[in-house]
């Protein structure tokens, strides 16, 4: 029953899968205008990123190792004397943009060797290939970047259904713990019933000859140490009686609590199953985006 029910729910996760799968990133050469001049660029798509979060890492990537800044007007960016070794050991000036596609951005970027000489395959420059492995690497950890956090928020959601699952398996322990100390109480306290009892009708039937024979005595000592004796006795059956009934009180007790426990246990057993088919179903979804991010860091 659960690999069929396991079977449905991976059917019905198909589209979501197949809607969440990893997408290419699409390399090529293109062109962007920068002011008034139109420039020849490298582009490269970036599926399911953050606008705001790739523009900030790709200015960051820019600046790092010089102290030139970029400068962004109305989406057109451009940084004189970037370090970029991975492209040319000197400084090179880079004009780009970032737009917004349906599911994907994509990133232009015009690399400036010196003063109108820019990478491109037309040109044969060495530095082509870099720029590409440059620009792409970028792309790519970007999509890596997406990829982890959807997997970890997927993890996380399995993880969750599994401390799930294990509370209820421990509150279903703790149950059959309360079944057993509870029946093992109810034992203890009937023996206990029995003795109290028997000590009751033991006292009883001594207080009841001491007091036919205390009618029988003259006053005197003898009459008054019968007394106190028959007072001790008295102070017995109190104590067997409460005994009796603290012991009654305990297995009411118990019985109330083996009953809750005997009713919560075939809840806590259906709701196990039903956590169980949702871990089963985020296992798929989770290893899904496993590897997804796993193929994508193959690109």
């Amino acid at each position: 029953m659960m690999k069929i029910k396991f079977s449905i729910l991976f059917f019905l996760l198909l589209p979501f899968l197949a809607v969440n799968a990893q997408k290419p990133i699409i390399l090529g050469e293109d062109s962007i205008q920068i002011g008034k001049s139109v420039l020849p660029c490298l582009s490269v798509t970036i599926p399911e990123a953050d606008f705001d979060v790739v523009l900030k890492d790709w200015i960051k990537q820019l600046e790092s190792g010089t102290k030139s800044k970029v400068v962004n007007e109305n989406g057109e960016m451009s940084i004189f004397g970037a370090r970029i070794k991975k492209i040319d050991p000197g400084n090179i000036n880079v004009y780009s943009k970032l737009a917004k596609l349906d599911s994907e951005l994509q990133l232009f970027a015009s690399f400036e060797l010196k003063k109108d000489e820019y990478i491109e395959s037309a040109k044969g420059s060495p530095a082509f290939i870099s720029a590409q492995e440059f620009i792409k690497e970028f792309a790519k950890n970007k999509y890596i970047d997406v990829a982890k956090s959807q997997a970890d928020a997927e993890e996380k959601k399995l993880k969750d259904l599994q401390k799930e699952l294990s509370s209820l398996e421990k509150d279903k322990s703790k149950m059959h713990k309360s079944i057993q100390s509870g029946s093992s109480t109810i034992s203890s306290e009937n023996e206990n019933i029995t003795l109290q009892t028997n000590e009751l009708n033991t006292v009883n039937a001594s207080i009841m000859e001491q007091n036919r024979l205390l009618l029988t005595m003259e006053e005197g000592p003898a009459k008054d140490e019968l007394a106190k004796q028959i007072k001790e006795l008295e102070k017995r059956k109190k104590a067997a009686e409460r005994n009796i009934k603290k012991a009654e009180k305990k297995i009411g007790k118990a019985d109330t609590n083996i009953d809750r426990a005997t009713g919560d246990i075939p809840r806590n057993e259906r709701m196990q199953e039903k956590v169980k088919e949702q871990i089963a179903a985020q296992e798929a979804v989770y290893q899904e985006y496993a590897e997804k991010l796993k193929r994508i860091r193959a690109y």
